[in-house]
């Protein structure tokens, strides 16, 4: 927990007006802004991943033509025409490569909020109520931790099917483990603290103080991992559509044209290389921009962040 956020726990707890609250929350933004700053890596990895996120929002219209428009030009190499090349049936890649860019978003983001909005409340409950809020679900948690990340996701999207949904669905229930233990142990860490014992002390319900002043402060090393859960995910969504469980043909994936790539690798290079330098940046800026939070907002060891794969 950071220093400006266990400030603003004390003020509300202690009773300060809206505005002292309100005057310390702004800041400790104000301070992590800064630091977040401060880091290069962090920035540059936020600005290109914004510059791929508004080339994907904005695909239709910068490539009229579309992921699926074929040509005459084969497994052709970059050129004017075809600026990173096409593929065995004439799409261009830069034009899959973008609508790609849009999918693997949509996972990352899509996945790692599920495993947040399940992880969090379960964590939450587990740490602060504890008993049988902790025991049983937290075993649930472990069996589903011990599983290999890329096995849990796999198993979901064999039995549900390969669709964007189900792979959204599968890698954000193998990330839940991730947000609950880490929601568990701060919500742990958190329960005794003065602040909260203050707060129960004026009469604030079990929820109410759970909600209110325990969830605020357990919000540093989500965010973080949020963010790991996100890139981890770009990878897994990957992995998924090599193998041929992710959204199917002729639905641009960077996985997918990486699978169809594999049969051209000697005769083509180009048509393997892109997709995989786009995947490498992608989960580059996801990691930079973790880094450059955790240091900014003082989030939870590296030891507890880690994805599993």
């Amino acid at each position: 927990m950071t220093s400006e956020a266990s400030l603003d726990a004390v003020a509300t707890a202690s009773g300060a007006d809206g505005g002292d609250a309100a005057a310390v929350a702004w800041r400790g933004g104000r301070l992590r802004w800064r630091r977040f700053r401060s880091e290069r890596g962090a920035v540059i990895g936020a600005a290109v991943l914004v510059l791929i996120a508004l080339a994907a929002i904005f695909a239709p219209w910068i490539m009229p033509d579309g992921p699926l428009q074929q040509s005459s030009a084969q497994l052709a190499g970059p050129s004017g025409a075809h600026w990173l090349g096409t593929d065995e049936l004439g799409r261009d890649q830069l034009t899959r490569l973008v609508f790609g860019a849009r999918e693997s978003l949509i996972v990352a983001f899509g996945s790692a909020i599920v495993g947040l909005v399940i992880g969090v409340p379960i964590g939450l409950l587990a740490g602060y109520r504890g008993r049988l809020w902790d025991a049983i679900p937290m075993r649930v948690m472990d069996f589903i931790l011990a599983l290999p990340y890329l096995m849990v996701a796999l198993v979901v999207v064999a039995i549900l099917g390969s669709s964007n949904f189900y792979l959204v669905l599968a890698i954000g229930i193998a990330a839940v483990p991730g947000f609950a233990r880490l929601t568990r142990a701060s919500a742990l860490a958190l329960r005794d603290a003065d602040f909260v014992v203050a707060t129960r002390a004026m009469g604030a319900s079990k929820s109410d103080t759970m909600v209110r002043t325990v969830l605020p402060n357990t919000l540093a090393p989500i965010i973080v991992q949020f963010i790991v859960t996100a890139s981890v995910a770009v990878v897994v969504a990957a992995a998924l559509s090599f193998i041929s469980l992710g959204p199917p043909p002729p639905a641009p994936s960077w996985g997918g044209m990486l699978q169809a790539a594999e049969k051209y690798l000697y005769q083509d290079p180009w048509y393997g290389i892109f997709p995989g330098v786009a995947l490498a940046i992608m989960v580059a800026c996801f990691d930079r921009i973790g880094h450059g939070l955790q240091r900014a907002i003082g989030a939870a060891s590296d030891s507890s962040l880690q994805g599993r794969t």
